[in-house]
């Protein structure tokens, strides 16, 4: 049986960022990246708008440029990967058996880190009536085939959604010639990220009909229209709206699900509000050894957010591999989402690990003129003013050092939002 000291588990952005960082803290540098995919840089390399790395490498570069960072360092350093290979099973002892044109494997780790990314939401998770024509994708599936595949997709599309995701899309369809008749949100807001909104929709003057859903989809062989209808606050339809749109493509973007399969075989507990681990500052999950970052582990804006936090999870891998009784005997305080906060990561704090830590969350509605508290055993230890809040823009505050250092880890820390008064 071939041993590493850290397998990483998909070699998208997650995965590429934790296993430079594992490599570095390691003195035997016996580090795996296993990504089932063809090449390394995950869903990176279909995003070929602008974008990505303001935060991180303070410059504007597309997907694959900013991946490709990463790959090259990951060679230069000589990190071994498998790509074209899926990993099938995790043991809690930290197995890891693998398949590709070669066959069955297995592989022994000290420490795992899961980076295996979000998969989209399909027309059956939203559950819209209708024939089942040719024509219906979900945005990522339209993103690859155009961006990669070099197909055209269609001529007129109505995209199901509001994520970031079809968002952007909504703007590639329209430089690739294809007619997007309109962005339909049931919710009454959207759930991507403003400045895509205005990038995307509003600079190219297409529609977003928020409060509004997709009743019935039209056509036998292909796609022919949909009708639409607006509804009110229960997301019930109202009478005498409904509307007929032709078109002969639909996409969905209708949310990610954190891909955990594999996190559930190895033992790992789920928060049921990420659809992620829980886990702790050093970003490790209930499993002993098995650390989770980026999409597996919560839903992200922005993929600068991802590297940072795969970096902490790859550094404390390494470190579980050294001293991993620091691990199992650590003692965790609850960080608890309460009061407008519809989750937080991480959910627990490491006493033994008391380093600055970013917390990021989001809200569960849209709210104007509100205080988002940090509180600790009674006492206040953050009070931040926000003007406007939005379930598709992610939050964070950092615990700093002068924070950590008034915590009572007796008791529960509390993140709420109140009224600014």
């Amino acid at each position: 049986m071939h041993e590493y000291s850290v397998i990483v588990i998909g070699g998208g952005p997650a995965g590429l960022a934790a296993a430079l960082k594992s490599f570095e803290n390691l003195d035997d540098k016996r580090v795996l990246i296993i990504e089932r995919d063809s090449f390394l840089g995950g869903i990176l390399n279909q995003c070929i708008h602008p974008g990505f790395g303001l935060h991180y490498f303070k410059e504007e570069l597309t997907g694959p440029e900013y991946a490709q960072r990463f790959i090259e360092l990951v060679e230069k350093n000589g990190i071994e990967y498998l790509t074209d290979t899926h990993v099938i099973d995790i043991t809690p002892e930290k197995e890891v058996i693998i398949v590709n044109k070669r066959g069955l494997k297995k592989f022994k780790a000290r420490a795992i880190v899961l980076a295996m990314g979000a998969r989209e939401r399909t027309r059956g998770a939203v559950q819209i009536p209708g024939t089942r024509p040719a024509g219906i994708f979900t945005a990522g599936q339209a993103q690859r085939f155009i961006n990669i595949e070099g197909y055209k997709i269609g001529k007129k599309a109505v995209i199901v959604g509001s994520g970031d995701i079809g968002l952007i899309i909504a703007r590639r369809l329209t430089l690739e010639g294809i007619e997007v008749k309109a962005v339909v949100e049931i919710m009454p807001y959207s759930t991507g990220l403003r400045r895509n909104i205005v990038q995307c929709l509003e600079d190219f003057g297409i529609p977003l009909l928020l409060s509004h859903k997709v009743v019935k989809i039209h056509g036998k062989e292909r796609v022919e229209g949909v009708t639409i209808s607006a509804v009110d606050k229960d997301f019930k339809e109202i009478p005498a709206t409904e509307r007929f749109i032709e078109c002969d493509t639909v996409l969905f973007s209708v949310g990610l699900i954190p891909e955990n399969e594999l996190s559930k075989k190895a033992g790992v507990v789920i928060d049921e509000r990420t659809g992620g681990p829980f886990v702790d500052n050093t970003f490790s999950t209930t499993a002993h050894g098995i650390f989770a970052c980026g999409n597996v582990l919560h839903i992200h804006d922005l993929v600068d957010n991802v590297t940072l936090e795969a970096e902490t999870a790859g550094k404390y891998a390494a470190l579980y591999c050294q001293n991993p009784e620091l691990f199992q005997k650590g003692k965790l305080t609850n960080i608890i989402a309460s009061d407008g906060i519809r989750y937080v990561v991480p959910q627990h704090l490491n006493r033994n690990f008391l380093e600055p830590t970013i917390l990021r969350f989001r809200v569960n509605n849209v709210y104007h003129d509100k205080v988002i508290l940090l509180i600790n055993s009674g006492k206040e230890l953050l009070k931040i003013k926000k003007q406007y809040l939005s379930p598709g823009e992610m939050e964070s505050i950092a615990l700093s050092e002068k924070i950590l250092s008034q915590i009572d880890f007796s008791g529960d820390i509390i993140l709420k939002l109140e009224d600014d008064k």
